[in-house]
């Protein structure tokens, strides 16, 4: 009996242990940002140090309008000095050098690895702390309108095959992942475009778990002559509140950088989306 006990409670140990290496994990992978740079030369490669600094600030916080703040633009002259380590990645590795492309004109993968406690300290000098809790897995449910047609976004669907790449895209920066409902489960509840449109969000919280999602990102995409482009609206519930947010004359992949953007700023507590 005792024995078995000291192997139930050894097992239950590693499984904590486990655990706690992988939430490590995950949030190691926080601090790192990636940003694209012509070839491996200092003035470039300081360059890409501004860009990756204001991705990592943003990733690790949660909170897209960090980059907006006086303060980070009066960080960015020492960029480079918040960076632990850096590698590089030729982004036409395996494709010779042709005609007279030296290897400094190449695009590279910029990869900057930051120390978590210097990212703390300069988000908590910008007002802001780290947003270290699990991430929620957003599902996507949304309705699109054009000139020619209205659908729903479906992973199977054939409307618009890049839409969920776009999608996929805006939610990386965040280190968020998303998941988009299959046209088959969409119908059996009868959530056609009309329906989806008049669903209750409490109600597409609950269908978002039963597809793997933990929170539903609802929203409708409307193209608009008037604007020149698309106009978004977005709704989330966090916390029992329902919030909203819109975005008008843009492209699809900025309405949905600013789907994940509102979204990520909600679950990180930090405000309304604008």
């Amino acid at each position: 009996m005792l024995k078995s006990r000291s192997i139930a409670i050894a097992f239950a140990l590693a499984v904590i242990n486990e655990a706690a290496v992988a939430h490590a994990d995950d949030q190691s992978r926080l601090y790192r940002a990636q940003a694209i740079v012509t070839g491996t030369g200092a003035i470039n490669r300081e360059l890409g140090f501004k860009d990756c600094l204001g991705r990592v600030l943003v990733r690790v916080s949660g909170d897209q309008r960090v980059t907006t703040e006086n303060a980070f633009q009066a960080m960015l002259p020492r960029a480079g000095s918040f960076v632990a380590t850096y590698s590089y990645r030729d982004r036409l590795e395996g494709i010779p050098i042709h005609d007279e492309q030296g290897t400094h004109d190449r695009p590279q993968d910029l990869t900057c690895i930051y120390m978590p406690d210097t990212i703390d300290q300069l988000l908590s000098t910008l007002g802001h702390k780290p947003w270290l809790s699990p991430r929620p897995k957003l599902a996507i449910f949304l309705v699109v309108r054009d000139a020619q047609r209205t659908f729903t976004l479906t992973r199977d669907g054939d409307e618009s095959p890049y839409m969920i790449d776009a999608f996929e895209a805006a939610a990386r920066p965040f280190a968020m992942a998303i998941i988009v409902p299959n046209k088959a489960m969409l119908v059996s509840r009868g959530l056609t475009t009309t329906g989806l449109a008049g669903t209750a969000q409490q109600e597409l919280d609950a269908l978002a778990k039963t597809i793997g999602g933990d929170v539903a990102l609802a929203g409708s995409l409307v193209w608009s002559d008037k604007d020149l482009g698309w106009v978004a609206d977005w709704s989330m519930m966090e916390s029992r509140k329902i919030h909203h947010w819109r975005i008008r004359g843009v492209s699809f992949d900025d309405a949905f950088r600013n789907a994940i953007g509102g979204a990520a700023q909600i679950a990180s507590g930090n405000g309304e989306p604008q």
